[in-house]
């Protein structure tokens, strides 16, 4: 062989040598940069991971403080109820004694107006038919009080009792 041409071969191996260097470097380089952005990719991963349970643990005590608010106002909701029912069944108790008590009274009114011992008249002496009609008229009005004492016991059972709101104070 001759010079020039082993000179020439020479070039083409530091050449490719040089390449083949080269070819290592960027090769190197490109695996750096792939655990750049594994590493990267990896780190975004566990703050998503992070992010998301942290987010789970607030809707679960989120939903645990609602849940427990809507026990608290069932509760008290119920406590209300019972209470108030309560209430109404003395109040029914109440004016129900009161409307029997006043049936008894007018009872014993209609009772002593409709018996046959009347009471000593201190006026002249009627005749017998004004002093019926006095007693029939009588009765009528018993009947009358006694039906508008019920009535009027019943309206306030039926109607509860009035609430009345505070008075606002006015700043002097």
């Amino acid at each position: 062989m001759m010079p020039k041409q082993k000179k020439l071969l020479t070039r083409i191996g530091d050449a490719a040598e040089a390449a083949k260097g080269k070819s290592k470097e960027v090769g190197a380089s490109l695996m750096r940069n792939a655990e750049v952005v594994e590493k990267k990719a990896r780190a975004a991963t566990a703050s998503v991971k992070r992010s998301a349970k942290t987010a789970g643990t607030s809707a679960r005590k989120v939903l645990g403080k609602a849940q427990r608010k809507v026990k608290s106002t069932a509760r008290t909701v119920e406590a209300e109820a019972t209470s108030a029912m309560g209430k109404a069944k003395r109040a029914v108790k109440r004016n129900v004694k009161a409307v029997a008590s006043g049936a008894k009274k007018m009872a014993g009114k209609v009772e002593r107006a409709m018996s046959s011992r009347k009471p000593v008249v201190k006026r002249k002496a009627a005749t017998g038919k004004s002093a019926a009609k006095r007693g029939v008229a009588k009765v009528k009005t018993v009947a009358r009080k006694t039906g508008a004492a019920v009535n009027k016991s019943a309206r306030k059972v039926a109607n509860g009792p009035v609430k009345r709101r505070a008075k606002k104070h006015t700043a002097k």
